[in-house]
């Protein structure tokens, strides 16, 4: 069988079950959400193979149909895969089809999904800092009248809002289709999900201002039982414009 040839989900699985060479496959994804699947989800595939190992499967690297969507590496280029990069949540909520390592790829998922305690400090305290910039420059933006500038700093401080509140709780931050799954099967600390998720909806489409001081207040609340009390002082007297009026 050549690579040319179509091949389908299920004949691919047995097909790299039987390679001695393959030492895991791991489905992310739509598949791997449960509830999210639709009539257009493809299966998408990593296939794992041992260091140093020859397999026919690399012909398959990068194959794709509206079924199939295969990527073929290394155990070594898996376990570096999303570390860091945008691979990172896919990883995190994949689903194990094949482990031959006796727990080694459930051990390498596990650590994607979870950012250690240095790195989540770091990146919350970069995450805060960067949404506290978009925030200001929306409300500055808003008080000067410039209504279009403003909902787009305010759309761009929840992006950077959500990453830090992932990152406050050392998880990568799930892409956005994912985001209410993701909350209501993983609350954050703290937040009513659904909740939450209504007030980025609306700051992202109107740019309230109120709201946005609204939430920064709870948002700096959190940051600072973080440790991360610092990284705020350090906007001085501008907080005010931040803070509830």
């Amino acid at each position: 069988m050549t690579a040319q040839q179509h091949l389908g989900y299920d004949a691919f699985v047995e097909l790299a079950a039987t390679d001695p060479a393959v030492v895991g496959l791991v489905l992310k994804g739509s598949r791997a959400h449960e509830g999210m699947v639709t009539e257009h989800s493809d299966h998408d595939l990593y296939v794992v193979l041992a260091e140093g190992a020859t397999s026919a499967l690399t012909r398959y690297a990068g194959y794709r149909t509206p079924e199939l969507d295969v990527v073929v590496l290394t155990l070594d280029e898996f376990r570096a895969a999303g570390m860091p990069g945008f691979e990172r949540y896919a990883l995190a909520r994949a689903r194990i089809l094949l482990d031959r390592l006796d727990g080694a790829i459930l051990t390498i998922l596990a650590a994607k999904a979870r950012l250690d305690a240095d790195e989540a400090f770091r990146e919350a305290g970069g995450w805060l800092d960067a949404y506290a910039n978009s925030l200001y420059r929306s409300l500055k933006n808003d008080r000067d009248g410039h209504a279009l500038a403003a909902r787009l700093d305010a759309a761009d401080s929840m992006r950077l809002l959500l990453e830090l509140l992932f990152a406050l709780d050392r998880r990568p931050r799930p892409y956005n289709k994912f985001l209410a799954w993701e909350l209501e099967r993983f609350p954050l600390p703290g937040w009513d999900g659904r909740r939450l998720l209504d007030e980025v909806g609306r700051i992202s489409g109107t740019g309230d201002a109120s709201a946005q001081r609204c939430l920064f207040a709870q948002v700096e609340a959190h940051a600072r039982r973080a440790g991360h009390g610092a990284v705020l002082d350090a906007w001085g007297e501008d907080l005010d414009v931040m803070r509830p009026q």
